[in-house]
């Protein structure tokens, strides 16, 4: 049924960005008519889901089973999750994942003004600044972490962020740097390394490579 539905709302979409550009008169205020009912549908669908998810946590609380699966109500990266999972941190989890940045990062900076040590709350508003093109808060609030934060995954986490975002910044030999780093810390963080394509495995070590540079540094495991 979803499927469908934004299969439809995408092909509207992609009418109006190819017509609208060289549209006049008549057609270009219909073409503005089918673009405002697309925003009136996403903001109902939203809302709807937004309304579905804090009541499908509660229900979940009620029962025992847990946000994350029967029998494990916590978080591995944070074990004070089960107890932290308010509305507000529902609502931004919720529009992190529909990618309304702006509206998720209100969310979580209201959240962490009350738990500054909510190390999960952390992670999405430092990849919320990241998404918004704020690299400078988004290195700050992961370097934070890096050092609040005794859990290897969070640092490895932190770590291969602040990696990235040097990338961006064309900080390359900073960037090898930190994800060596990250994966002397935890080394099963190579996995969303080579994911990325940010780094290989070859001869028994770990070989970053940027594209655009010759750079590169090698790991030995």
């Amino acid at each position: 049924m979803f499927k469908h539905l934004f299969a439809s709302m995408n092909a509207m979409l992609d009418e109006v960005q190819s017509e609208y550009p060289s549209s006049t008169g008549g057609r270009r205020k219909q073409l503005k008519h089918k673009l405002e009912e697309l925003k009136s549908m996403s903001d109902f669908c939203i809302e709807e889901w937004l309304q579905f998810e804090e009541k499908l946590a509660q229900t979940l609380k009620e029962t025992g089973i847990g946000a994350l699966g029967e029998g494990n109500a916590t978080d591995p990266l944070d074990p004070e999750f089960a107890a932290r999972r308010s509305d507000a941190f529902i609502r931004g989890q919720g529009y992190y994942k529909l990618h309304m940045f702006h509206e998720a990062l209100a969310e979580f900076t209201e959240l962490l003004s009350k738990q500054p040590e909510f190390t999960l709350a952390r992670i999405y508003m430092a990849m919320s600044y990241f998404h918004l093109g704020r690299t400078a808060d988004s290195y700050s609030h992961f370097h934070f972490l890096y050092q609040l934060t005794e859990n290897v995954q969070l640092k490895a986490i932190s770590l291969n962020a602040m990696g990235c975002i040097q990338i961006q910044h064309n900080n390359m030999e900073r960037a090898g740097e930190l994800f060596e780093l990250a994966y002397r810390t935890d080394p099963t963080s190579i996995e969303p390394l080579i994911a990325m394509g940010l780094c290989t495995e070859k001869q028994g070590g770990l070989q970053f490579s940027f594209s655009g540079t010759r750079k590169s540094g090698v790991v030995k495991g």
